[in-house]
């Protein structure tokens, strides 16, 4: 039992996912993304990130741009086994990262334009589950059942568990757009991923009897960092009404490597982070495409699609072995400018994994969802632009059908869901 549990406390450092995109990567990097959500066909300072061929069709001059983001998240798990009685027992955690900040630059002369940006490209927050987890309950209540071969009650035993953990993907890109002719323009450039984690918690797990008994102990402090280059290219062909954004980034190869203070069980069952140990945490390819549409002067649409090669991705323990197959995204969205300063826009975006229930656990679970976005676009002086957006995520709910329930000879089930709620505020700038 002290392995399984050992075992359920280390998924605890896969708790981080991205609020918006695949599995591991962000694609939230300005407002404009939150209030419209299909900004592939951008022709704006956006563009750094989500259409960056575009920007050789921008007027000339020296741009730059400031975005800040809040995102909270919710994460449940309603839990049916045996031993927690007749109705499922529900567990609740939080994710939140308060503050994601982006900046993109662009200079733009001639044919060309020179772009870079910085924003967090993967992670950006935490998760905590301050209820406990089922896989902790339903084993420490097992291994009391079996050794008393009674009913087990939440007063037999006490588990104490902490875990404080950071993990960000900082994202620094720099590229280049030229002008073939009217109609077509391209990109060439990279981002340097610095990967930043760190762990610090324990758990204590003891059965209450005349002296009490403990079932296990467990401490980490480790820090982890590491780096990998995403080449990036593009094209966007702009003709009449149309345009057709494209991009695709290559896969990062990436490992982080462990730079460890405590560790509990350094030649056992917690040897991966040992001082010194390299685990793989690959940044996937992802092909973007997008078409828009001027309908009329003042009124765009654009649609759009993203796949994210999460299967060709290492991931910690060979996690990515259980996808089922990559991710796909669907896009849409709109904008209206309603005034001279004022363009309102809304977005829908569709997103499918594929997840297996061997893919699935307590603390790293991941679901299919659809998300809309809405807000608006100020244009405060002629060379001053204003972006609020708010943006929410609805998730398909997962069931996960055990017959050995968190590794025990006794089935139960597991029923995940999530929330997600991110707003944004930032501005643009002209020189």
């Amino acid at each position: 039992m002290k392995k399984k549990l050992v075992l359920g406390f280390l998924s605890l450092t896969l708790s981080f996912t991205a609020f918006a995109g695949g599995l591991l990567t962000n694609t939230n990097q300005h407002v404009s993304f939150l209030r419209m959500i299909a900004r592939g066909a951008s022709i704006d300072i956006d563009g750094v990130y989500s259409n960056p061929a575009g920007l050789g069709f921008m007027n000339d001059g020296f741009y730059l741009s400031l975005n800040g983001q809040s995102a909270y998240q919710t994460r449940i798990i309603d839990a049916s086994f045996p031993l927690f009685g007749e109705s499922p027992k529900r567990y609740k955690g939080i994710a939140s990262a308060p503050f994601v900040p982006s900046v993109q630059a662009l200079y733009k002369k001639g044919d060309w334009a020179f772009s870079g940006s910085f924003a967090i490209t993967g992670g950006g927050g935490k998760a905590s589950f301050n209820e406990g987890l089922p896989m902790f309950d339903s084993r420490v209540m097992a291994g009391i059942s079996s050794q008393t071969g009674g009913a087990v009650t939440s007063d037999m035993y006490t588990i104490n568990s902490a875990m404080d953990g950071k993990q960000y993907i900082f994202g620094f890109q720099l590229g280049a757009s030229y002008k073939i002719n009217d109609y077509l323009s391209v990109f060439a450039g990279g981002r340097m991923n610095y990967v930043k984690s760190g762990y610090d918690g324990y758990l204590y797990a003891k059965l209450k009897t005349a002296i009490p008994t403990d079932l296990t102990t467990i401490e980490l402090d480790v820090d982890q960092s590491g780096w990998g280059v995403t080449p990036i290219i593009g094209v966007d062909v702009k003709y009449n009404k149309w345009n057709l954004g494209l991009k695709y980034e290559f896969k990062s190869s990436l490992n982080i490597e462990n730079k460890t203070k405590k560790n509990s069980d350094p030649d056992g069952t917690l040897a991966e982070y040992r001082d010194g140990v390299n685990t793989p945490n690959d940044i996937p390819a992802m092909f973007m495409a997008a078409l828009g549409y001027k309908i009329l002067p003042v009124l765009r649409a654009t649609i759009e699609y993203h796949q994210f090669s999460d299967e060709n991705a290492r991931m910690a323990n060979d996690k990515q072995k259980y996808l089922t197959g990559n991710t796909h995204e669907y896009l849409a969205g709109i904008e209206w400018d309603v005034h001279k300063i004022v363009t309102v826009s809304a977005g829908y975006q569709k997103t499918d994994y594929g997840l297996s229930d061997n893919f699935q656990s307590d603390i790293s679970f991941s679901l299919d969802s659809y998300s809309i976005g809405f807000g608006v676009a100020l244009k405060l002086t002629p060379k001053l632009t204003m972006n609020v957006a708010y943006f929410w995520t609805t998730y398909d709910d997962y069931t996960k059908v055990s017959e050995n329930y968190n590794g025990l000879p006794i089935a139960g089930t597991d029923v995940y869901s999530r929330t997600n709620k991110v707003f944004g505020l930032g501005i643009d700038y002209r020189f």
